[in-house]
């Protein structure tokens, strides 16, 4: 059954906003704002990440990851406390565009999640934002630098302007999705900076996640904390078992990104094949907890053990060569 619980609060210009728009821009251009949304879902904050990562710059695919993930188990904990339910939910003016999983009930807030603050807001400023924080301080000309503010700024502003048009959010939650991603920055950098233990950073962060456990019924906060774990575990396994070097290849940096997204699709779907879709979908602090060890099983594999090929398909790519300059 559908989760319609929380509480209904809103400015009426918001209302009035979210209407206006729904009412006055074309449906074609309604359709393409839509899809701005996709900034700020998993599947393209994991293939930004994963390129960051795997491909161009582990050391910075590590600082942005870290933050986009503690930001992702931040916002549900924020949410889950105040409980505001999505506009469409109290408001027939409005309609819900773009659901956040389109396999559950539009009003099952538990598969739906609350809608303060945005998490597509939080998520994309976090990852965005993050990538210009800690990116500026690379070797970078000043037009990458110049194009990293750029996106930090654009790509957050589409992602909430979207969130507003398609009915998913009001204006108030993307506002305050910015400020927490705007100060997860500020926290997970400062901690990187003045902390030297990588594993009592890391610890501390886990732990801002144990309240949720007690309160948390969304299962954002619990596919949030699952994928953190996974990465904080996968960063020290990958530094002593595997420690892949980064490539400029353009033909390699996609494949690995492809894989890395393919591993992730796969290991998400087999996961779930021990257990029913009624014991996945019911809420229990058993499917909570079996959603958050997939996730950190998917994200360990993804991130800790899926690199060892890089070194495999490195030596395959090498033995020509080797063997040229030893018969020569």
């Amino acid at each position: 059954m559908p989760v319609s619980s929380g509480i209904s609060f809103a400015f009426d210009w918001e209302v009035a906003l979210i209407e206006w728009l729904q009412t006055h821009l074309a449906p074609g251009l309604i359709t393409f704002i839509s899809y701005l949304s996709m900034f700020g879902e998993e599947i393209i904050m994991i293939a930004v990440l994963g390129f960051l990562y795997w491909a161009y710059d582990k050391k910075l695919g590590r600082e942005v990851g870290l933050t986009l993930l503690v930001a992702n188990v931040w916002n549900p904990l924020i949410k889950n406390i105040v409980l505001r339910r999505r506009p469409y939910f109290d408001n027939e003016g409005i309609q819900i565009l773009r659901v956040v999983d389109p396999d559950a009930d539009i009003y099952d807030i538990a598969a739906q999640g609350y809608s303060f603050p945005s998490g597509h807001s939080s998520g994309s400023m976090s990852l965005y934002g993050s990538l210009f924080a800690f990116g500026k301080d690379r070797p970078l000309t000043d037009a990458a630098k110049r194009i990293l503010l750029i996106l930090a700024i654009v790509l957050p502003l589409l992602v909430g302007f979207s969130r507003i048009t398609v009915g998913a959010h009001y204006p108030t939650d993307v506002l305050c999705g910015y400020a927490l991603g705007l100060l997860v920055i500020f926290i997970v950098r400062t901690l990187i900076r003045r902390m030297k233990n990588q594993y009592l950073l890391f610890l501390i962060l886990l732990l801002t996640a144990v309240p949720g456990f007690f309160y948390c019924e969304s299962d954002d906060f619990y596919t949030g904390t699952g994928m953190l774990l996974g990465f904080i575990l996968a960063v020290p396994f990958e530094a002593k078992y595997v420690d892949f070097e980064n490539t400029r290849s353009p033909i390699r940096s996609i494949l690995r990104v492809i894989g890395g997204g393919a591993i992730y699709v796969i290991l998400n779907t087999l996961l779930k094949v021990p257990f029913s879709s009624e014991f996945l979908e019911s809420g229990t602090l058993a499917a909570h907890l079996v959603r958050t060890f997939r996730y950190a099983i998917i994200l360990f594999v993804d991130m800790g053990v899926y690199p060892m090929m890089f070194k495999v398909t490195a030596a395959v790519g090498r033995k020509p060569r080797e063997l040229m300059r030893t018969s020569s």
